[in-house]
């Protein structure tokens, strides 16, 4: 297992500590908070541990079905006590990027029912600016090219830098669990995401983009020092 992947694994064990008997969890999506998943079933066979679980994805639904961790229809709890999730990127303020995984949608819905959010990352992903990964946002199929253009004209940016994400590098459009498009936004510095995060969301055609703005709670950060707790200053 490369360092990376042992940090990632790290982060994502020790957010498990954070789920107590009977809470209503979300369960993210990505490489770090897979390994959560795979702790809370752990806990579940060895410690009866008793949850109730939302996944965030097809992808986090297929892995936690397939370790024994039942799952529920958000509509049907009322609310989640916490979610765990991952991040591309998250800055000084705890703003992140999230959508690596194509997932931003559903992520965000889950974020917004859950009293707290716990991010789970490895500190490759600790940055000063958001930005230089770049920004997904997920667009209906729909005049698709119309909406990019839309896009280039709202953040005076070239449209060479706003790219459809493809399967693989093919020609073959990546198709979110949602049915729609996802662009990448190449913007190398964001400064100030609540105000791109509006701008975007103002145009039609998008449905959501990766900004995630004043919404984390925690982040458990796992630098080659051990664990590092980022509470956000709000709390």
């Amino acid at each position: 297992m490369s360092s990376t992947e042992e940090l990632k694994k790290e982060a994502g064990i020790h957010a498990a500590k954070f789920i107590k008997n009977g809470m209503k969890v979300g369960l993210g999506t990505g490489s770090t908070v897979k390994y959560t998943i795979l702790e809370l079933s752990r806990r579940i066979k060895e410690e009866n541990l008793e949850i109730k679980c939302v996944p965030t994805s097809i992808a986090t639904e297929k892995l936690s079905l397939e370790n024994g961790i039942e799952l529920y229809e958000l509509s049907s709890l009322n609310g989640l006590d916490v979610v765990i999730d991952g991040a591309d990127e998250f800055d000084q303020d705890m703003s992140l990027i999230k959508g690596g995984g194509g997932a931003l949608v559903r992520e965000k819905i889950i974020a917004q029912a859950a009293k707290k959010v716990i991010i789970v990352a490895d500190e490759s992903k600790k940055v000063q600016f958001l930005g230089k990964f770049p920004l997904p946002v997920e667009v209906i199929k729909f005049s698709w090219k119309e909406t990019r253009r839309k896009i280039s004209k709202l953040l005076q940016l070239d449209e060479s830098k706003i790219i459809r994400r493809n399967i693989k590098d093919s020609n073959v459009a990546m198709i979110t669990d949602n049915g729609n498009y996802i662009l990448d936004l190449h913007l190398e510095q964001i400064k100030n995401p609540k105000k791109l995060e509006n701008s975007l969301l103002n145009l039609a055609g998008i449905l959501d983009c990766g900004i995630f703005f004043d919404i984390a709670d925690v982040v458990v950060l796992s630098t080659k020092k051990g664990i590092e707790i980022v509470n956000n200053k709000r709390a």
